[in-house]
């Protein structure tokens, strides 16, 4: 009985710090690029790129990454994303180039644009496609917040 009330206060304690951690994110700002109008302007140079379908909808890499390669980006990989539930599109830069990975943005119709620099990974430029992209390049309804529920997927991503 005394083990199974440690677990129980260990399981507790863990899940109040995720949440904690959760609401403290809201306030933190990270590099963000907002963008405004959408430009189709060629790479110079070969950029990487992974496409992820994060929104569950059917079709949505291969849709964006038709776009992308129409334009003369490398799209590496393309696919779903290891969760869907992602509402908002976002590009992320990979290699701290955050205006390469805007000019990707631009090409899809994306607003959000992050920095998160993962020399893993091999790309300079992920895209996270959201339920409410469309390859027909229209502009996301986006107010520039994504909600709790899309950072904490992109969270356990």
């Amino acid at each position: 009985m005394n083990t199974a009330r440690t677990v129980g206060v260990w399981s507790l304690a863990l899940a109040v710090a995720f949440l904690a951690g959760s609401a403290v994110e809201q306030w933190v700002p990270s590099a963000r690029l907002d963008l405004a109008t959408p430009t189709l302007t060629p790479p110079t140079g070969r950029v990487t790129i992974e496409v992820r379908n994060a929104g569950g909808v059917a079709g949505a890499a291969r849709g964006a990454t038709e776009r992308l390669r129409s334009i003369g980006y490398d799209v590496v990989r393309f696919g779903n994303d290891d969760t869907f539930g992602l509402d908002s599109s976002v590009v992320v830069d990979r290699v701290g180039n955050l205006e390469l990975a805007g000019a990707v943005a631009q090409a899809l119709g994306i607003r959000e644009v992050e920095s998160r620099p993962d020399s893993t990974l091999f790309v300079d430029v992920t895209v996270r496609l959201g339920a409410s992209w469309s390859p027909s390049g229209s502009r996301e309804a986006s107010d520039g917040r994504s909600g709790w529920l899309a950072r904490l997927f992109g969270r356990l991503r």
